[in-house]
């Protein structure tokens, strides 16, 4: 049952990312990310234990992490720079090619992953610390603090 209720977010998650296309490119960027984060906490639900390891729930989390961080670069468009409470840092449209390289290699990563879907716990907690560390990298230096 735990199965199908984070699947089902999962999906939704990536349901609403297709859903607000059509929005301000601020509103679409937070809802990839959310999905990102989403997926992100359930592979970390599992690396620490709090959840039983499961290869689909693993599988599920990394394309929807894969397909975010790929979609992610576009939706920041010359004039999207505030509103929308972003948290943007103005250093991603004065170092855009940075940016998009920094997505592209935690795209590689994930993909990698993908490739070779970690078989345990442990495996999933060693595939998020890569992981982590391009989301981190890319965090400090283009998300504003709060």
């Amino acid at each position: 049952m735990q199965l199908k209720a984070v699947l089902f977010a999962i999906v939704i998650a990536g349901v609403a990312g297709a859903v607000t296309a059509a929005d301000e490119p601020q509103v679409v960027r937070q809802a990839l990310m959310k999905g990102v984060g989403q997926s992100t906490g359930a592979l970390v639900a599992i690396a620490k234990g709090e959840k039983p390891y499961d290869s689909a729930v693993v599988k599920a989390s990394l394309e929807t992490i894969s397909k975010n961080v790929k979609a992610f670069p576009d939706q920041f468009p010359p004039g999207s720079e505030t509103g929308m409470e972003s948290e943007a840092s103005p250093k991603i449209w004065e170092n855009m090619d940075d940016f998009k390289a920094k997505a592209a290699k935690l795209g590689a990563d994930v993909d990698a992953t993908l490739a070779q879907i970690p078989a345990d716990q442990a495996g999933v907690g060693a595939a998020l610390g890569a992981i982590g560390k391009n989301c981190g990298g890319c965090h400090e230096t283009y998300r504003l603090k709060k």
